[in-house]
């Protein structure tokens, strides 16, 4: 799987790692509709993950643990590495962000708020001399 070579991908990238998860999902969106390739699923991935973290920034904590769990399935295809994102360490990153919220509760828990030194960042896959996206 080689990627995709998309201006969209990589301001897609740069709004998710600056926080603006809706107008990420609105940016890679556009790209998923525009793709015909079977790799699309990873746009659906990272689009679920952009809302899941919108979702939980906004306490609808029923949809963010549904697109989280749903993101993380279909972005498991892609590890280690795609189209110049760390899959592996992006995943290994979600999943820290959102353990609390994945713990069983006795009811909707409605105390779990989105830690922000937690939030996860898109990076590049580590090699000497490569910086972050």
């Amino acid at each position: 799987m080689k990627g995709f070579d998309d201006s969209r991908l990589e301001e897609g990238i740069q709004l998710f790692n600056a926080g603006e998860f809706f107008a990420c999902h609105d940016v890679l969106e556009d790209l998923w509709t525009d793709t015909v390739c079977p790799e699309r699923s990873f746009l659906q991935g990272m689009i679920q993950l952009a809302v899941a973290l919108h979702h939980f920034e906004e306490g609808n904590l029923g949809g963010a643990m549904r697109l989280y769990r749903s993101s993380c399935v279909t972005l498991q295809e892609y590890e280690p590495v795609f189209s110049g994102v760390d899959v592996a360490r992006l995943l290994n990153d979600v999943q820290r962000c959102f353990s609390e919220l994945d713990q069983p509760h006795a009811d909707y828990p409605f105390h779990v708020r989105l830690q922000q030194q937690l939030v996860p960042l898109i990076h590049a896959p580590q090699r000497s001399g490569t910086d972050d996206l």
